[in-house]
Parts: structure tokens; sequence; C-alpha cells
């Protein structure tokens, strides 16, 4: 059992972030991101830290409307899968969406069967209303683009399944 807690990334994190999310890049698990994208978000991350300092996991939640937040670029180092460290992220994620006041959450995600056990279900189209899609169209983000099913990402996310979860206070 590994010891850690789970915390706000600094900047100093990215590069052990990156380091977690390139793996599964090469895999075609996750997208990849440059830099600048990381350091542009770092305060949407949480990382998972072992006790020696050691970045172990990581995760985003991105906020995409009044409401609606995704969680992205979750990921956990290969010797640390399967031992509660991504649960750990995404119980936290779900944490601070309450605390913005978000009431939902949507993640593309190839992992259904571990979104399936935090309550997350597929979704098909129709998840906002027209007034709100319009909005939204309009937003140069990618995750927003997946989110709606804009074709021009399509071609990236192919096999991924969206999944949408109702959050409880």
């Amino acid at each position: 059992m590994v010891d850690y807690t789970v915390r706000r990334a600094r900047t100093s994190d990215v590069r052990h972030i990156q380091a977690l999310v390139e793996p599964l890049v090469q895999e075609r698990i996750l997208l990849g991101k440059d830099d600048v994208v990381f350091y542009e978000a770092v305060q949407e991350f949480r990382v998972a830290e072992t006790s020696d300092g050691e970045i172990i996991g990581c995760g985003a939640l991105h906020v995409i409307w009044e409401d609606l937040g995704e969680i992205r670029t979750l990921a956990a180092g290969r010797s640390v899968r399967g031992t509660g460290v991504g649960h750990a992220i995404v119980a936290r994620l779900e944490a601070d969406a309450l605390e913005l006041g978000l009431r939902r959450l949507f993640c593309l995600t190839f992992e259904v069967d571990f979104f399936t056990k935090h309550g997350y279900q597929p979704i098909g189209e129709d998840v906002v209303p027209p007034e709100v899609y319009a909005q939204l169209v309009r937003s140069s983000d990618e995750g927003v683009a997946e989110f709606l099913e804009l074709a021009r990402v399509k071609p990236n996310t192919l096999g991924n399944t969206r999944m949408l979860k109702q959050l409880s206070s």
C-alpha cells in the first residue's frame, strides 16, 4: 500500500504530470498537450503525492458551463494502477466540483468500468439545452468540442465513451 495525499498541483509539478500522461498519449488513451497548455491549466489539476514527494497520479477539473464540468487528464503511474490512486483523485475532483457549484461532471474515457464505479453513465446527444449548445459551440477548448461531439475532434476521440454523472451534495 502506497502512502499518499491528494493536493492542488503547483507549477513545479507540471513536468511530473507530463511524465505521467505521456505513456498514455503514446498508447492513444489520452490526447497529447503542449507544455503551455499544462501550465495554463495547472490550477485545474490535483496530484497524488507520496510521503517522499513522488507524484504518482494526476487529474484535472475543467469548468464547461454554469453547472457542468469535465474530469480530464486523469492518470496514475503504472506501478500504482489498481491501488485506489485514481479513485482518490476523482473523489477530490468531485468535491472541488461541488465547491464550485457544479452539478454534473462529464468525462470522455476508455475506462468505462472505472467511471461507472463512480456513478458515471454513458450519454447520448442533447445533454444541454439548445441555447447553451449555441454558446458552448463558440468555445475553442477541445474538451468542450469533445463534449459536444463536434466533427473537428471525432478523429482524435474515436472509441472513447462520453459519460456523465449527476453530483449530489
